[in-house]
């Protein structure tokens, strides 16, 4: 599933994977459930790491580190758009072999359709994300 989500900085919503950032006290696991709820309405388990994925936004010097895990969700449950967050517009299954072309940044694209092709990669660096997000709350 990918979500697409509003940015002040961009004109169109931008496609990624569910997720978001990690509160101070929050463990990643309980952060990336947290996330698919508040964005998706779905409960998931955590079902183990995929991969990591590092990068550089030079423009903002922000460093991003992305840790991708697999999850499960009940097999009736239905995604459902965020009523109390404008941030995520549209959520959508996509079949693998239209991920690429969805998903702008190199920096998550990259990594996501290695694994989607079974390289056994866990670990991708960018020195440069190629891409700027200016998040609109400053969590």
């Amino acid at each position: 599933m990918l979500a697409a989500s509003r940015y002040p900085n961009h004109a169109q919503p931008l496609w990624n994977l569910p997720g978001g950032r990690q509160r101070n006290d929050e463990l990643l696991g309980a952060a990336l459930a947290r996330e698919f709820r508040e964005e998706t309405g779905l409960e998931i388990a955590v079902e183990g790491l995929l991969y990591v994925s590092e990068s550089h936004d030079r423009a903002t010097a922000t460093h991003f580190l992305n840790v991708t895990f697999a999850v499960t969700a009940a097999a009736d449950a239905e995604p459902q758009l965020p009523k109390a967050d404008a941030h995520v517009v549209a959520l959508e299954w996509v079949e693998r072999n239209r991920v690429a072309a969805r998903l702008p940044t190199r920096a998550v694209r990259e990594p996501l359709t290695a694994y989607l092709r079974g390289e056994a990669r866990r670990y991708f660096g960018f020195v440069d994300a190629g891409i700027t997000i200016v998040f609109a709350d400053p969590d």
